[in-house]
């Protein structure tokens, strides 16, 4: 009898982790969506509320932005598909170079506490610099356009993966190098077993802070550099507004933070897998 009540309480635990599922992680935030949607929509019934509703959005946008988003008629002339698929290359070279960099900086600069010293200051100061004003600087240094976005993706995004993997580094426990010291590990396998474990919940915190201001400064660093990406779109829209085009530009910035939130959701699923629990 027990294992027969058992067993159908078994069978009714798939029903309920998907009731909780449904209940508490997918109707919530399309709720808040369609509430959002109405309210915006009721807004645009004012005559003086200049931006188009979900609705004209949508329709506007329909044919070929939504139903057709990798059509290309030649230059910048391309779909969203296209402009994003852009941006991503450049968001994925410049923030793996930045990743590379800053978790071997952090190791390193964490490792000696007297380079932390002197160089802490200086990175107080520089991560406080927005992405754009780095853009006339990488312009000077490089002349071209694709090379200048990565750099300002690069030099934005390595301050939180320096700073916390140089935190991770300096909050090792004591027990843990003590145990190394006398099982006699020393460069790759102090690294290996002590160092890496004990940091990567920090790096991974480092990371998914950078991809996120990765993904912000393309964006903003399109804008003014030019050529295919989500960032020209967005101004080029801007710069030859109409209705359609602001209805364009809604629903670029629709792409731009379902991208980012899948990003974002990518390293973190990334981090459930390495980080140890």
């Amino acid at each position: 009898m027990a294992a027969i009540l058992g067993s159908r309480t078994l069978r009714k635990n798939p029903r309920k982790q998907l009731y909780k599922l449904v209940s508490q992680k997918i109707l919530p935030p399309l709720v808040a969506v369609a509430i959002f949607l109405v309210i915006w929509q009721l807004l645009c019934l004012n005559p003086n509320f200049k931006l188009p509703g979900p609705i004209e959005t949508f329709s506007e946008t329909w044919d070929p932005f939504i139903i057709n988003p990798f059509f290309d008629n030649g230059e910048s002339d391309k779909g969203l598909g296209w402009q994003i698929l852009s941006s991503l290359g450049r968001v994925g070279l410049g923030f793996s170079l930045a990743a590379i960099v800053g978790i071997a900086l952090g190791i390193f600069i964490g490792a000696n506490k007297l380079l932390y010293n002197a160089v802490d200051p200086i990175f107080q100061v520089l991560r406080t610099v927005p992405p754009l004003a780095w853009l006339p600087i990488s312009l000077a240094a490089f002349q071209q356009a694709n090379p200048s976005a990565i750099f300002v993706i690069f030099i934005t995004s390595i301050w939180p993966i320096i700073i916390n993997t140089t935190v991770g580094v300096q909050q090792i426990p004591q027990d843990y190098v003590n145990v190394a010291r006398v099982l006699r590990l020393k460069g790759a396998k102090y690294f290996l077993k002590v160092v890496f474990p004990a940091t990567v919940p920090y790096i991974f915190t480092g990371l998914r802070i950078g991809i996120g201001l990765s993904w912000l400064a393309i964006v903003a660093a399109e804008m003014l550099v030019g050529g295919v990406g989500i960032g020209s779109f967005i101004w080029d829209a801007y710069n030859t507004t109409t209705e359609t085009n602001l209805s364009e530009i809604i629903l670029a910035l629709i792409y731009v933070g379902l991208v980012g939130l899948m990003l974002d959701r990518l390293v973190g699923f990334i981090a459930s897998k390495v980080v140890p629990e």
